[in-house]
């Protein structure tokens, strides 16, 4: 160990300033013949440099008679009792040699030979030594520095941050530890660099502090590393999770500030917003850009030259344009106001508002394609974009060009589905009497397989339907178009709601067959072909309602009081499921003003976007149901937002009426012939009554005869004539035959066998349905009525 009380003292400047008993003894020199005198003089062959030396040295002692005496020495930091801080020489011994002579030889290496940086700091924080690799740093001499804080140096803009730490060091509030920490010279350079600032605290042997040592290690291409990998994994964990071209932009620009530049701006050719295909090769001067993504660092305060959204065209003049022409990046300075700025006055304002100094632009290119460009800035003077920076933005742009490229595949067909949907889906359909409809549809991001529609059906009666197909862009739209034709051909055959949808059902399983025989490489084969369904038909007559559903969400029942419920019916499996499942039909008693809500699974959780998908969002705007059904759809769109959802969002609402009773007239006709005549003469008042003109009256009384007389020759008692004055004239004939009447055509011999014939002839459509709880069936036969007819007025029926 070390004797506690040092051989001699050496103040800063290498002079002795105290000597002991225990140095006179080992070199013969008194005190007063060394102190106030240069340490060198005691040193050979090799002097000790006065202030760059600490901790333990092995050199050559003289002697006073001229020889030469070997010690180990320690050397550290020495606090005198006037406050100043010295360097006391210890002698180190015998047994302590071996270990602390490599401790020695690193100490020294560090103040000599180490290219870090190295302060020793006194308890005032005041830098009491440095070494070579510090001098030669700032190229100054130790007199120069010593007695300096070390922000005195180091211009630190944390400098209190940097202080502070080196205070808690020293107070032993804080242990050693690395600070990283940008400073600028204060040698007039604009250059910054990245230090990583390492204090540890100096102590004697019986642990008083002495001061603290810094060690100050340039890590400025670490930092630029470590910078540039987090821009990177920010840019790619952002861009590319969104298939919105505008989403896409607006995360790239989030990704960059403030890591990679205070401001960043990205305009796309318009053209490619609308899913378009563009040409190869630079844009041209008049090919407009649309701005699709700001931010600035400055946040709400940020000045943009231009809004989001807003579309122009390049002045030909600026960096901007240059780059697009020869899509290669730009780096230029704007300390002074370039004159090329002029070509954009709101864009110069913008950029000296927000103080740039420093302009990246960077085309945003794939496949030669220009899709855009991106613009970066930088606020901080002399804080330029380096060669391999513009190479990593050249990286991101690349990557977020195909990312882009995907966006505007996925726009084209979104808008080629959008268009099938739109153009496969009919127009808005009047509302019947008896029955009101509206209806809403908010096309989904991923979906264009929904359909719906109100149907006319015979005897004033109204199909309700709606349904999805599994799948989503261009294939579920066309998908969905088939199933839509099927449907409307099933309407036509006037059936049940049960069995149309297991006539339904075969159809689309036939379509699921013809996609599983698709080539193996074919995408499309690996997805399954199902559907869904509702479908419902509505009697004004008798105010009944028969619904049939096939893994479809039961429709929503508002009542006129304002209480709503969720119907309870069967459910059957999705349309195309493997085997054969029945199809349940349930009917229902409507009180008139109640309300039908149809509705799709994506409306239900686009409307439940802040907790579980369930009905009580969409239950709570359906009422009050007394009021105008558009106001309800108007209501369930602005509750969605401006956002897209997912799937389709698709709200069919249908409010049950009654029909005019002085529009309909019905008669129990005898088993005989003579009833013949009997529905004749009924009919011929009837029409009188309703004003019908004579031509369509003669035609009915011929369509009557004929219908009355099958019944009556081929069908069973009842027999039953009934006339349905709407916007057709329609004559119905029921018995309780089971036998189907069809349509022959008689030769010229034959006696009978022409009255269907007739009818249809002079309809302008027939049918046929049956009756499942009697066994019976009704044979009706519609007319159109004229236009300027006012009973053909919607408004005359008293429909609510």
């Amino acid at each position: 160990m070390a004797s506690d009380a040092p051989l001699m003292v050496i103040d800063g400047a290498g002079v002795v300033v105290e000597w002991s008993r225990h140095a006179e003894e080992l070199l013969g020199h008194t005190a007063g013949d060394l102190v106030g005198q240069p340490a060198t003089s005691l040193v050979r062959p090799t002097p000790v440099a006065s202030g760059h030396a600490v901790g333990r040295e092995q050199v050559a002692l003289c002697h006073r008679s001229g020889r030469a005496v070997d010690a180990d020495l320690r050397m550290r930091p020495w606090l005198r009792k006037d406050g100043s801080v010295a360097w006391a020489v210890f002698q180190v011994p015998a047994d302590e040699n071996m270990v602390s002579g490599v401790g020695t030889t690193v100490l020294e290496a560090l103040f000599t030979q180490a290219p870090i940086p190295m302060y020793v700091l006194d308890p005032t924080l005041r830098i009491a030594a440095c070494n070579a690799a510090a001098q030669a740093m700032w190229k100054q001499v130790p007199e120069q520095i010593v007695g300096s804080r070390l922000g005195d140096v180091y211009d630190f803009p944390a400098a209190d941050d940097v202080q502070s730490i080196l205070r808690g060091v020293l107070d032993g509030d804080a242990s050693s530890s690395d600070h990283v920490a940008r400073f600028y010279a204060r040698n007039g350079s604009e250059a910054g660099c990245t230090d990583c600032v390492s204090v540890f605290r100096i102590e004697d042997r019986q642990g008083a502090v002495q001061g603290v040592a810094a060690l100050v290690v340039d890590v400025t291409q670490c930092e630029q590393v470590r910078a540039h990998s987090h821009v990177v994994n920010a840019v790619r964990e952002r861009v590319g999770q969104s298939l919105d071209l505008v989403t896409t932009c607006q995360d790239l620009v989030d990704g960059l500030v403030p890591g990679f530049a205070d401001v960043a701006v990205v305009e796309v050719v318009d053209s490619l917003v609308h899913g378009q295909d563009l040409p190869p090769g630079p844009v041209g001067r008049d090919v407009p850009l649309r701005r699709a993504a700001f931010r600035n660092s400055a946040g709400e305060q940020a000045v943009q030259a231009h809004p989001i959204g807003d579309v122009r065209s390049l002045p030909s003049s600026t960096p901007y344009a240059q780059t697009l022409t020869d899509l290669k990046p730009r780096v230029v300075a704007l300390d002074d106001t370039p004159s090329w700025l002029a070509a954009d006055p709101a864009r110069a304002r913008a950029i000296r508002a927000s103080g740039v100094c420093t302009l990246l632009a960077v085309p945003l290119t794939l496949r030669g394609t220009v899709l855009g460009l991106l613009s970066l800035y930088r606020t901080k003077r002399g804080d330029c974009f380096e060669e391999q920076e513009v190479g990593l933005a050249m990286e991101l742009a690349a990557y977020t060009a195909v990312c882009l490229d995907n966006a505007r595949r996925f726009a084209r067909e979104y808008t080629i589905a959008a268009t099938i949907q739109q153009h496969a889906l009919a127009p808005c359909r009047p509302s019947q009497t008896g029955v009101q409809t509206a209806h809403l549809l908010v096309p989904g991001t991923q979906g264009a397989g929904s359909c719906f529609d109100a149907l006319s059906l015979p005897s004033a009666r109204t199909a309700l339907v709606i349904g999805e197909v599994a799948g989503q862009g261009i294939h579920a739209a066309a998908t969905m178009g088939q199933v839509r034709t099927a449907v409307q051909t099933l309407v036509g055959l006037d059936l049940d709601a049960d069995e149309l949808l297991a006539r339904l059902n075969d159809t689309v399983t036939s379509l699921a067959r013809e996609r599983a025989a698709l080539p193996a490489d074919e995408p499309l084969r690996r997805q399954p072909l199902t559907a869904t369904c509702v479908y419902a038909i509505y009697d004004p007559l008798d105010r009944t309602c028969s619904i049939a559903r096939a893994g479809h969400p039961p429709p929503v029942l508002v009542h006129p009081d304002g209480t709503t419920e969720i119907l309870d019916l069967p459910n059957g499996p999705p349309l195309g499921s493997a085997g054969e499942a029945p199809f349940a039909q349930t009917t229902l008693s409507l009180t008139q003003g109640s309300v039908l809500a149809f509705y799709t699974t994506s409306l239900v959780s686009a409307l439940s976007s802040n907790g579980p998908a369930d009905l009580d969002s969409l239950r709570r705007l359906l009422v009050p149901g007394r009021r105008p059904l558009q106001d309800i759809c108007d209501d369930v769109v602005n509750r969605l937002g401006s956002g897209a959802p997912s799937g389709d969002a698709v709200l069919l609402l249908a409010r049950a009426g009654g029909f005019p009773t002085d529009r309909v007239a019905t008669w129990d006709l005898d088993n005989q012939p003579v009833a013949v005549g009997q529905a004749r003469e009924r009919t011929r008042r009837r029409l009188a009554m309703w004003g019908v003109d004579d031509e369509t009256a003669y035609t009915t009384e011929l369509i009557v005869s004929e219908l009355v007389t099958n019944a009556i020759r081929y069908g069973a008692p009842p027999v039953q004539l009934r006339l349905i004055k709407d916007r057709t004239l329609t004559c119905e004939v029921r018995d309780n035959g089971p036998s189907a009447p069809h349509l022959r055509h008689a030769r010229t011999v034959d006696e009978g066998g022409r009255g269907l014939f007739i009818s249809a002839q002079l309809s302008d459509d027939w049918g046929v349905r049956y009756t499942s709880d009697t066994g019976g069936k009704t044979v009706w036969a519609e007319q159109a009525l004229p236009a300027q007819d006012p009973a053909n007025d919607i408004a005359s029926y008293g429909a609510v």
